[in-house]
């Protein structure tokens, strides 16, 4: 659990799945993060044109 105090917020907030035992919402939370991650990434990088392909 280490890590994930590392990761502060969403690192909490997957704690707090993991001890509420709500499985299955991991998977879509992973989603949602990772969708956040590229558009940040699409917006302020050289990778945005090949980031916009995807979509």
């Amino acid at each position: 659990m280490r890590i994930l105090r590392r990761l502060g917020i969403i690192g909490e907030f997957f704690g707090f799945l993991w001890q509420q035992k709500l499985y299955w919402m991991i998977p879509m939370a992973v989603i949602i993060v990772a969708v956040i991650a590229i558009s940040l990434l699409g917006q302020t990088s050289a990778v945005g044109p090949f980031i916009y392909t995807l979509f």
